[in-house]
């Protein structure tokens, strides 16, 4: 499965969410997943329960330091699907004969 996370607190100062962000990417790289960081949100490729149980994880990090946190998941749950991270981008490399930016 592959999951598209956005998550960061709504009840902070300043305009920057960066240092909270780095908290949850921290917890995310330690949980041995695997993940690619993009400017708008994270690739988590996993099973529900785990990736789940480290989102889970990762509200509550937040929680005990904001009041409100923001959290967006978009799941693809696909059988026997495996390597998703790299396989949809090469997909697509393959059809257009040519690598494309990342």
């Amino acid at each position: 499965m592959l999951f598209q996370v956005t998550m960061f607190p709504t009840s902070k100062k300043g305009d920057s969410a960066s240092e909270a962000v780095a908290r949850v990417i921290n917890l995310i790289d330690k949980s041995g997943l695997s993940y690619k960081l993009t400017a708008m949100a994270t690739l988590i490729e996993g099973e529900w329960d785990e990736v789940m149980n480290l989102l889970n994880r990762a509200r509550k990090m937040l929680k005990r330091n904001h009041d409100r946190i923001y959290i967006s998941i978009v799941i693809d749950d696909r059988k026997k699907a495996r390597h998703r991270l790299t396989g949809k981008v090469e997909s697509i490399e393959n059809r257009l004969g040519r690598e494309v930016a990342k």
